[in-house]
């Protein structure tokens, strides 16, 4: 079975169970980001899963793209990837275990034709929090299933994405000993004491890596081998004349490379182009990674080569095909400038090793990350001149590096949609008020939300914009923006097609990612626009706004800080 084959399948089963498809959202999330980009199908539906009826209904499914940063060190083995493909399938407070698991077994039997003595199935085992989940066991035990497993937190418990949250117990289904699909049922929420109370709705939240999936049905024990990456796999092969079971190291490079490429031109086709901050600093890392081990393999200026096969295997996607002069063009540039970068880190490891034959830890760790040196090339550049490396000094000093950016990527994770508290709503429906005023004081309608990110403390907004605004500017928004708050004006949600949001002059970007009908928030006669929510009814709830900050963060895009007081 191929890959559209097995999402046409998925898609029309869950269809045939009174599943709504949902489009295949943006990479980066939209209203209020808990993340850098969509790491799962569950991500653009926080709202809904907080309570928030959706348009759609109860009962979703769809594929959703998603980007892992997480498993950026982990891709290089036979199943990890920075990008992939998630199936799902959701019940928002209606069917619950019983049904999410037969649909499943249904699902990996009937359509997949994957015989049940090859299924193995993991539990909760139970905890402080929560027990022991025999209720999944003693249903997948009733369907035939004999292979059955408790596990603990750790394995068998998702969520929440921040401190708070919904969260609950998942059962995980494997097929010779990969993971296939896991089932999560958020039956609790984690409060800020800590507590796990149970949901008043309860729903079920479910995830099928493509990947993984067409590596099973294919009896492939590497998802490499797959028509997912094979194609680039062979494009490498051909340029770097190795093969790829030549040696596990050369299998490792090639992997790395072809994951980082496919991920790369779906980030570049949001709109994302390399930075040294956010999601274009990922971006560039991705990019940097897969030139520096193009080194291992002794190719250069490569990347837009090996691009080109990602086009053609995922042809579905348009905005691949509408961006990609854009997208191997960006590739290039940034091939070309990190060229020049590790040419200037070359030059001076060398000059280190001429002045020392013993290269510390620090200096070792500056060449990696300033100049995206490996700390493998630069222990072969010493020991021309008979030197050595203090590789244990330059790990403590990475992992020193790792663990600030965990703590900043944790730090993300703990604002956005997913804190959906008094204050945080507060400031999201501040967030509009704002919007609108810019593009009322500035003269520019065409004015665009590039991303928001949202605490209990501030709201901050990346808008479209060409130049530094004036002070007087921000001063007429700050007044603007309290002018409407004074007014005590109600804050409404209709839900209608897009079609008719557009017609009656909502914000949004009108395209194929929202479905059959939209949520339309309006505040008084100023703001109108899509969103996913959560909103304050009356914006005499907001108290005063003041702007903080307003900087850029790059070419043709603005930043605002503000607080409510």
């Amino acid at each position: 079975m191929n890959r559209k084959e097995l999402i046409r399948r998925y898609l029309e089963f869950f269809k045939s169970k009174n599943h709504k498809v949902i489009p295949n959202a943006s990479l980066i999330p939209e209203n209020d980001p808990s993340a850098l980009f969509i790491s799962a199908g569950m991500h653009p539906l926080v709202p809904f899963l907080l309570g928030q009826p959706h348009p759609l209904g109860k009962r979703l499914c769809n594929v959703q793209k998603c980007v892992r940063t997480t498993d950026i060190k982990e891709v290089g083995d036979n199943c990890h990837h920075t990008f992939i493909e998630m199936l799902g399938n959701w019940s928002l407070g209606d069917y619950g275990k019983k049904e999410a698991i037969e649909y499943s077994f249904e699902f990996l039997t009937k359509v997949l034709k994957i015989p049940k003595e090859k299924i193995e199935i993991t539990c909760f085992k139970g905890g402080t929090n929560a027990p022991k989940d025999t209720e999944s066991a003693d249903i997948w035990k009733s369907l035939g299933i004999k292979k059955i497993k408790f596990l603990g937190k750790e394995d068998n418990w998702w969520g929440p994405i921040g401190k708070t949250g919904p969260c609950g117990p998942d059962t995980e289904m494997f097929v010779n000993n990969i993971e296939i699909w896991n089932n999560v049922f958020m039956e609790y929420n984690k409060t800020s004491k800590g507590k796990f109370e149970e949901l008043k709705q309860k729903n079920v939240d479910t995830g099928m890596g493509v990947e993984r999936t067409i590596a099973i049905l294919n009896n492939l024990d590497d998802n490499y081998l797959t028509e997912c990456f094979k194609p680039v796999i062979e494009k490498i092969e051909m340029l770097s004349l190795h093969k790829y079971d030549e040696s596990a190291e050369i299998k490792k490079s090639m992997r790395i490379i072809a994951d980082h490429i496919r991920a790369a031109v779906f980030i570049l086709a949001e709109g994302i182009t390399p930075s040294n901050t956010e999601q274009g600093y990922v971006l560039r890392r991705l990019i940097r990674r897969t030139i520096t081990y193009g080194r291992e393999l002794k190719i250069k200026n490569f990347v837009s080569k090996v691009a080109e096969p990602v086009f053609k295997i995922y042809d579905d996607y348009p905005e691949l095909k509408k961006n990609k002069k854009k997208i191997l063009k960006e590739l290039e540039k940034e091939e070309e400038k990190f060229l020049k970068t590790l040419e200037k880190g070359i030059r001076l490891a060398e000059k280190l090793a001429l002045k020392n034959t013993f290269i510390s830890g620090k200096d070792s760790f500056l060449l990696y990350q300033s100049y995206g040196i490996p700390i493998e090339v630069t222990k072969e550049i010493v020991s021309k001149w008979g030197g050595k490396v203090d590789k244990k000094e330059f790990q403590k000093e990475l992992a020193k590096h790792q663990k600030l950016s965990r703590t900043a990527t944790a730090g993300r994770f703990k604002s956005g949609l997913a804190d959906s508290s008094e204050a945080t709503t507060k400031l999201h429906t501040a967030t509009h008020l704002l919007l609108a005023a810019l593009r009322k004081i500035l003269k520019d309608k065409t004015i665009m939300q590039k991303g928001s990110n949202i605490t209990a403390e501030r709201l901050r907004l990346d808008f479209s914009f060409p130049r530094k605004l004036t002070e007087n500017e921000i001063k007429k928004v700050e007044d603007l923006v309290n002018s409407e708050i004074k007014k005590c004006s109600k804050v409404i949600k209709k839900e209608m097609p897009p079609a008719q949001a557009k017609k009656i002059g909502a914000s949004g970007i009108f395209d194929s990612k929202y479905g059959y009908k939209v949520s339309v928030y309006s505040i008084g006669n100023f703001s109108k626009e899509i969103c996913a929510g959560p909103h304050v009814q009356n914006t005499k709830e907001l108290g005063k706004f003041r702007i903080i900050k307003e900087e850029s963060v790059g070419a043709g895009a603005r930043r605002i800080k503000a607080v409510l007081e």
